[in-house]
């Protein structure tokens, strides 16, 4: 159990800053005001399956707090709902196979499926949400925000998410790989 702690506390500081200088160094801004196109989110879909939903939730909520905190200041909304992104794709963590070499064209569907279903929620309903009643943004800013973000993030994630699943699990030893000559 002490082992599995320490794996979980590694995994979170290394995700959350992953997540921080991924976000600083690659940024591509979009057509809607605040809005870029973003790949943290792909290595934080990695680390919640491999590591489950806290860690995936911690990693996107720590993360985006302290990138936020190091450019133009926190936006709670939008850090929870990075937490939120996390901890619904750290879901499938006993789901995936991943660890064991496996990783099928069901598998990259099933995943795929469920981020963009978790994209929709976080960024084209949570996030607008809350900032209107939080912020009291506007409704049509915050929901192009919203709907522009969690349809890039679903894009980069299923392209950037799904290589970086295939790879780990290819380099992974399969159970059933090995023989007895």
């Amino acid at each position: 159990m002490k082992n599995n702690s320490i794996k979980t506390v590694v995994a979170t500081g290394i995700g959350a800053a992953l997540f921080v200088v991924i976000s600083l160094v690659i940024n591509i801004p979009t057509f809607v005001p605040n809005t870029s196109i973003q790949l943290q989110y792909a290595v934080q879909s990695l680390l919640a399956i491999l590591f489950g939903p806290i860690v995936g939730f911690l990693i996107g909520f720590i993360g985006h707090a302290v990138k936020d905190s190091l450019t133009y200041g926190p936006w709670w909304t939008w850090i929870f709902a990075s937490g939120l992104f996390g901890l619904m794709v750290g879901i499938l963590k006993n789901r995936l196979r991943i660890s064991q070499g496996i990783f099928t064209t069901k598998d990259i569907i099933t995943f795929n499926g469920v981020q963009i279903v978790a994209n929709i929620i976080v960024w084209g309903v949570i996030a607008p949400i809350l900032d209107i009643i939080i912020y009291h943004e506007a409704p049509n800013k915050v929901l192009a925000q919203g709907l522009v973000a969690g349809a890039a993030n679903a894009v980069t994630v299923a392209i950037a998410g799904t290589i970086l699943l295939a790879v780990y699990a290819k380099r992974q030893v399969q159970s059933n790989s090995l023989s007895k000559d």
